[in-house]
């Protein structure tokens, strides 16, 4: 349910009642296109928001709270693909026209950039644990400061040091918000 309207995902095709009460049939990426277009109108006005979102998922949230149906487009498109992305891409993709990069494809780009050179010891290993989190499972766990009481997290310091390497809580915020900066350059 869409704003209260029941929407149907039927072999990669969207049924929905329209404001006339005719049912329209499309199919799933044009029906992501237009709901992304409502929300952002052009790509570059989703990049600035996407670039300037303290959390990607309250985007993520608001896209799917106009319709966006994360979990069959991302079937759809990664079974085309043959490659896991994630929100971002899926939307450039879906919406843009934009080449998609795998996550894993973009942590390779971070790595090879070197970003991590500024970064000494818990900090580091943390850093590229995130990265490392992100290639496999996506980016609303990185945003997630709990992430840093799971494996492998735990197994380099507690909680509390692994946020004391970044100097407290606003600098490992800073810096996760960094890592996501460097992974959608």
């Amino acid at each position: 349910v869409v704003g209260n309207v029941p929407v149907f995902v039927v072999a990669e095709r969207v049924q929905y009642y329209g404001a006339d009460g005719k049912l329209i049939t499309e199919s799933l990426r044009d029906y992501t296109r237009h709901c992304v277009a409502r929300q952002f109108g052009s790509l570059d006005a989703f990049l600035r928001r996407w670039s300037d979102a303290d959390q990607k998922k309250v985007i993520i949230e608001e896209l799917a709270a106009q319709g966006v149906l994360w979990e069959a487009l991302a079937e759809e498109v990664e079974a085309k693909q043959g490659k896991p992305l994630d929100a971002f891409d899926l939307i450039c993709h879906v919406a843009f026209d934009q080449p998609p990069l795998s996550r894993r494809e973009r942590a390779d780009k971070v790595r090879k950039r070197n970003y991590f050179a500024r970064y000494q010891g818990a900090a580091r290993l943390v850093l590229e644990a995130l990265l490392q989190k992100y290639a496999d499972t996506g980016l609303e766990p990185i945003e997630d400061i709990k992430i840093l009481q799971l494996d492998p997290f735990s197994r380099i310091g507690a909680p509390v040091e692994l946020v004391q390497a970044f100097g407290g809580k606003a600098g490992y915020a800073k810096a996760v918000a960094e890592l996501e900066t460097q992974l959608y350059a």
